[in-house]
């Protein structure tokens, strides 16, 4: 058998192969393109008899390197790059080439450490890139919306107090009619109202008459200058922002209409508080496959939700897991957050982390952590979440310690 390892890069690829004793026995460098991937197949299959003879050593689990391997068959092994970092020589030599001969390097000591890559089914992949490029866009609109919030505050700060927020329709629209604060106090109540009304707001003329009696109070305004170039950009946002808006909403009924295809759908849809956001992307992150976990301590190492131990001596200290998936990590706290305001259990255990010292990251992070042993329990049974159970067996383990 020879190992394989490939260092990817955006416009080209180095490979390097060693034997089963760890000697070099050939490297290429390969252009990122349809000829450079052909390439590279035959530089591999050139060396080995076969591609299950020759396991590939990338520090990456997708992309179009990843993807092409995958359909030529060859075994792939994602690498974490730390792990590559550690056998540099100490002069910290670093070249592509380098990099390529240390995958394999690595593979070939650490095979049995690593966990082949085996791709999710069609429909969670999907719905991994989907719920992930959501997550994108909700960043933009959340970057939009505080650089539009900044833009009032400098000239038209009474309009942040008009309405409850700047996402909902009727902000924008009031926004888009009346960009200054003369034009809005000049608006006559009828017209305000009938503004309202086209939003489909429930009480359109009390709610002008409240607004017209907040803008006519003395405010303080910006001069005229700053009004008008303020008021120029404040328009050039919402023209960004409602875009956004609309792909996001786009983006929620297709993952919706996957997330119900799929059949554990029912299972994390059961979760308390994860929504018709947090279910889809905890569902994608998990995935399907249940050979994929041995013990739900992977799942929290993965995820980044079991902290690191660290001793020297006698210090001693346990401290956040910077390796790890971000996108499932973040999923889980954000599910996390909310059960604590919907399970009671999760509601009290965070309340006893806070009481314990513990910041409010770290006991989201502890309590992300015990949801993690209960979802693996539910995903391998095939059963929907159940409090009762989770009680019943809390319970019996405080029985058993005590």
């Amino acid at each position: 058998m020879f190992f394989a390892g490939v260092d990817w890069a955006d416009d080209h690829h180095d490979a390097a192969v060693v034997d089963e004793a760890g000697q070099l026995v050939g490297s290429k460098r390969v252009s990122h393109s349809p000829d450079g991937i052909a390439d590279l197949r035959a530089f591999l299959l050139g060396i080995a008899g076969g591609p299950d003879q020759v396991p590939c050593f990338v520090e990456t689990n997708h992309g179009l390197l990843v993807a092409a391997l995958l359909e030529m068959g060859f075994p792939i092994y994602p690498v974490n790059p730390k792990t590559v970092d550690r056998r540099r020589r100490p002069s910290g030599a670093k070249t592509d080439h380098i990099d390529a001969y240390l995958l394999a390097r690595t593979g070939r000591s650490d095979l049995a450490d690593l966990r082949r890559l085996q791709p999710d089914n069609p429909l969670v992949q999907e719905l991994k890139i989907l719920t992930r490029d959501l997550q994108t866009l909700i960043q933009s609109q959340t970057r939009l919306l505080n650089q539009l919030r900044a833009c009032l505050k400098a000239y038209f700060p009474v309009a942040l107090n008009l309405f409850s927020n700047l996402e909902q329709p009727t902000t924008q629209a009031f926004l888009k009619a009346y960009p200054t604060l003369e034009a809005a106090r000049a608006a006559p109540g009828q017209e305000l109202a009938t503004l309202l009304r086209r939003q489909r707001h429930p009480y359109p003329d009390r709610k002008a008459r409240e607004i017209l009696a907040k803008l006519r109070q003395p405010q303080l305004a910006a001069d005229p200058v700053t009004t008008r170039a303020k008021s120029r950009l404040m328009l050039a946002l919402l023209a960004q922002l409602a875009p956004v808006m609309e792909q996001i909403e786009a983006y929620d009924q297709e993952i919706h209409r996957f997330f119900s295809l799929h059949p554990d759908s029912a299972l994390f849809d059961s979760l308390p508080g994860a929504g018709e956001r947090i279910a889809p992307r905890l569902l994608a992150e998990w995935g399907d496959d249940r050979d994929r976990y041995v013990f739900a301590n992977s799942i929290q190492a993965l995820a980044g939700t079991c902290p690191v131990a660290y001793q020297s001596g006698s210090y001693r200290k346990a401290h956040k897991r910077y390796a790890c998936i971000k996108p499932f990590r973040d999923a889980l706290h954000q599910f996390a957050r909310q059960s604590a305001l919907r399970e009671p259990w999760a509601a009290a255990f965070y309340q006893r982390k806070r009481a314990e010292g513990k910041s409010h990251s770290m006991a989201i992070r502890a309590l992300s952590n015990i949801w993690v042993r209960i979802i693996f329990a539910m995903w391998l049974k095939h059963e929907p979440y159940d409090a009762s159970l989770f009680l019943a067996a809390k319970d019996a383990h405080a029985c058993s310690t005590a």
